[in-house]
């Protein structure tokens, strides 16, 4: 059965390709040591790092 749903929580690699960057730009951004934060929060599911489209969407804008 295919859906027609649009995914709302992307992985580090699908929201690179959604920006135009670089995957190890985002996971050297979102570290916890990290110098330079990544401007978009990103939701944290076990060890998993997802962003919510919504968040990227108002980043892009905010530019």
């Amino acid at each position: 059965m295919e859906s027609n749903l649009q995914k709302r929580l992307l992985s580090v690699e699908e929201a690179a390709v959604y920006l135009g960057i670089s995957p190890r730009t985002i996971y050297n951004q979102t570290g916890r040591k990290a110098k330079k934060k990544f401007p978009v929060k990103p939701k944290r599911i076990g060890k998993l790092v997802k962003f919510d489209l919504r968040d990227l969407d108002r980043y892009i804008e905010s530019l």
